[in-house]
């Protein structure tokens, strides 16, 4: 350990500053807003780091709080390190006062993404360990209950927050990946002793996520994009995360669990139905599956708050955020407004099925089928939208009757099992299991026959393909032919 030295010290002799300017993994934080800015780089040498500098503009605590964490983490174990977070730097400055508390958490917001990218990049390599999980920690509850499961196992926890939006215009607070997200689950984290990763995949996220769910509203389709984002973004970020951590296993707090049959694992319903996610990570590939571990999958979650107080842990009664995490604070609406351009601003006729125009409407992908409140028609009777049409920009509506169909048509679909062992399908998250065979299927297209009639079945959401309570395929309900 370095010998300890003052603010005023750190200030007019800084270590490591300017040092690294050209380094490949860095972190920055601040900018306009506070007026205050630092860029933190590290060097790691396998599972410690080498070396580490930074640059600083703004006020004189930024430089000493870069100065404290470079001889805090220089020359340290990498997960050690991992666990200096803005109180750490601030007590080696031998505390700050509340107005420049900030200096610490911009060092360790910058210092963070540094890690997380050198790690992302797999310069940092930690020796296996059969007892070490990586931990997917969003700062609430669940989790929060996740990590400490693994604690009260004897494990070596190890979490891990993903940074995936970061939009002023949103609610930062509210979503599970912003800004704000990050350093309140690292804080979480450090609070329970266990070492923090941020990684930053802000840029995969839009491509992969935010791009594909603009696109869909704009071609007429209702997407899901935790769906997508669990399938193709989330799972696979941290996994390959957890072989560079040498962990065994990597948990999260979804209400899921693992069954197996002879061909292996697959992802099994929650106990507690009112909290089942299967639905949300029906894209995973069952072959991931061996080394994810979803600790609350038999567990309420009164059973989990209960968990997380006699833990004292400060998340126990947080309240949980309904929106997605990109749009938290802003809405679905406002934020395809934003980013859809002119195509998502075109209004347009709602129609019924005789091409009759009924009313006006302010953007096709304000709407979903199924949909009856805020059509703002003067009619007698109830009307509920049935489909959208992109091209001609129309939103059709008609009678609850007209909604319902006994055949889904899907496509993009992948079987884990053979077709005949399908009994049933979820056509939304948290909608009932509705029986149902495979009357037809061609490759990735499938046509599924209901045993009853299915209403609001929207395109391009996920259709969650089941026997019994386990998931054995999924697919994205198509427009009917």
């Amino acid at each position: 350990m370095p010998a300890v030295r003052s603010f005023a010290e750190h200030l007019h002799a800084p270590a490591g500053k300017g040092a690294l300017a050209g380094a490949p993994f860095t972190g920055a934080a601040g900018g306009a807003a506070c007026g205050d800015l630092i860029r933190v780089a590290v060097s790691l040498d396998g599972d410690c780091v080498a070396e580490a500098g930074f640059d600083a503009d703004g006020c004189g605590a930024v430089t000493a709080a870069g100065s404290a964490l470079t001889e805090l983490i220089t020359g340290a174990p990498a997960l050690g390190a991992a666990r200096v977070g803005a109180g750490e730097i601030a007590a080696a400055l031998g505390g700050l006062v509340p107005s420049k508390r900030h200096a610490a958490e911009l060092a360790a917001d910058a210092y963070h993404r540094a890690l997380g990218a050198a790690a992302r990049a797999g310069e940092l390599r930690v020796a296996p360990s059969a007892r070490r999980t990586l931990v997917a920690m969003s700062g609430g509850v669940d989790s929060a209950a996740a990590a400490q499961l693994a604690l009260d196992a004897g494990d070596e926890v190890v979490g891990v927050t993903l940074e995936l939006w970061s939009d002023t215009a949103t609610d930062g607070e509210r979503s599970c990946c912003s800004p704000q997200a990050v350093r309140g689950a690292r804080a979480l984290a450090h609070g329970m002793a266990i070492p923090h990763i941020t990684l930053d995949l802000r840029e995969r996220f839009r491509a992969e996520v935010v791009d594909p769910f603009v696109e869909g509203y704009a071609s007429g389709r209702t997407p899901n994009p935790c769906v997508r984002c669990n399938g193709h973004v989330r799972f696979d970020a941290m996994l390959e995360l957890a072989d560079r951590l040498g962990a065994a296993r990597l948990a999260t707090g979804h209400y899921a669990r693992i069954a197996r049959d002879e061909h292996g694992p697959l992802i099994r319903a929650a106990a507690d139905e009112r909290k089942d996610q299967s639905y949300m990570l029906a894209k995973l590939d069952p072959g991931e599956l061996e080394r994810l571990s979803f600790p609350l999958g038999g567990l309420t979650k009164d059973a989990v708050r209960t968990l997380a107080r006699d833990a004292g842990l400060p998340v126990a009664d947080r309240r949980e955020s309904q929106d997605l995490c990109f749009v938290a604070g802003l809405g679905g609406s406002e934020f395809l407004r934003r980013h859809g351009g002119p195509r998502l601003r075109k209004p347009g006729d709602i129609v019924d099925r005789s091409g009759r125009v009924l009313g006006s409407h302010d953007g096709h992908h304000n709407f979903t089928v199924g949909q009856r409140r805020g059509l703002g028609l003067d009619v007698p009777v109830p009307l509920y939208v049935l489909s959208k049409d992109a091209r001609t920009n129309t939103v059709m509506v008609g009678s609850k009757g007209e909604l319902g169909t006994s055949a889904v048509e899907l496509e993009a679909t992948r079987l884990h099992r053979p077709a005949d062992q399908i009994d049933s399908v979820r056509l939304r998250y948290h909608a009932r299991a509705l029986a149902c065979r495979v009357a037809d299927a061609d490759g990735e297209r499938v046509t599924l026959a209901l045993a009853e009639p299915a209403s609001a079945v929207a395109p391009g959401q996920l259709a969650c393909l089941m026997r019994h309570d386990h998931v054995v395929g999924e697919g994205t309900i198509r427009e009917p032919r």
